[in-house]
């Protein structure tokens, strides 16, 4: 690997726009692969992407734009997968690409729903990537802030220290602050569950629950965040960390939230197909509820929220009821 690593990031999305501004900031060229051949024309022409964080500004001789996933990942030696965790599985099979001895990142905060794995273990147990060459990136952090330049803070997380470390240095800058794990296992269950938290946080919200119970509500979710990420991956760490609690609260709290904005419609009595057709973007704890809810057969984590949250998306149970039943469950 060069001494000035080469990234590639795939997708087209809000979060992989704001990675890509990011990654522009430190280094002299970035592989950009996105589905819309619009979105690549525009982009080229415009300088910015039509379709999300349209205010930000690229400098297009940085950006290597492609709709072909081969000629993104080809001669980069890190790759940032930023796309809903539903499609990354479709994306993969147009792969050809060998990718031992590449550095997998993901930006995905969602479970792959045909394997029933998150993103890391899905890359590790089909394309044999090592631990030590996967990483993922999390929060607290909104695209849409990254984009107005505000202050945030990003995690990085990989089983190798350098790895991480070299993701950190050219993901930070004046308004990115940025930290560095080895729980890789436990970040990514962490950005999986807040969406689901998220969801139920904006449930609430439009069933009328004002903020103490918005509060109950946060102070039990990461009390359940630690039950079901415990049996999953045990190992120690501090779950009131920013990257488990801070990416809780931002994501449950956050007008840029869409699962907080996903599930408000939930509450006042969108269907769910309505609320994801009205909604134009995709809410991964809709995805990440069921995923999360099969794994816990195996696990049997108590999971009050989570089990509130599937039997309105999956079961058709009415908003109100299954609330009222879950507030008796809280402390």
């Amino acid at each position: 690997m060069s001494e000035k690593p080469k990234f590639a990031v795939i997708g087209g999305g809000s979060w992989a726009t704001a990675i890509v501004k990011m990654l522009t900031m430190n280094v002299d060229q970035v592989n950009w692969y996105m589905r819309s051949v619009y979105a690549i024309e525009h982009l080229k022409l415009h300088k910015h992407n039509p379709n999300y964080l349209s205010s930000v500004e690229f400098d297009i001789k940085k950006l290597n734009l492609t709709n072909d996933i081969n000629e993104a990942v080809k001669d980069a030696d890190y790759i940032i997968f930023a796309i809903p965790s539903a499609f990354l599985n479709n994306e993969l099979q147009n792969l050809t690409e060998d990718l031992q001895g590449k550095v997998i990142f993901s930006a995905i905060k969602g479970i792959v729903p045909e394997t029933s794995m998150i993103v890391g273990e899905h890359f590790h147990k089909n394309y044999n990537i090592d631990y030590d060459n996967i990483g993922v990136i999390t929060g607290p952090c909104h695209a849409e802030e990254v984009a107005l330049e505000r202050l945030s803070y990003l995690t990085i997380a990989c089983g190798d220290a350098a790895k991480a470390k070299i993701m950190a240095k050219n993901l930070a800058s004046y308004f990115i602050k940025t930290k560095t794990t080895d729980d890789i296992i436990g970040t990514e269950y962490a950005a999986v569950l807040k969406n689901i938290y998220s969801i139920a946080a904006g449930i609430a919200h439009g069933l009328g629950y004002g903020d103490n119970f918005q509060a109950v509500l946060m102070s039990n979710a990461i009390r359940e965040m630690k039950r079901f990420i415990k049996k999953v991956h045990k190992m120690k760490r501090n779950i009131n960390n920013s990257a488990y609690l801070g990416d809780l609260l931002v994501t449950g709290y956050s007008v840029f939230s869409r699962n907080r904005m996903f599930g408000n419609m939930i509450g006042k009595g969108y269907t769910v197909k309505s609320a994801q057709m009205e909604m134009s973007m995709v809410a991964e704890g809709y995805y990440a509820a069921k995923s999360a809810w099969n794994l816990n057969k195996e696990y049997k984590a108590k999971t009050p929220i989570l089990d509130a949250v599937y039997e309105v998306l999956y079961e058709g149970k009415e908003a109100k009821q299954s609330f009222k039943k879950l507030t008796d469950k809280l402390n």
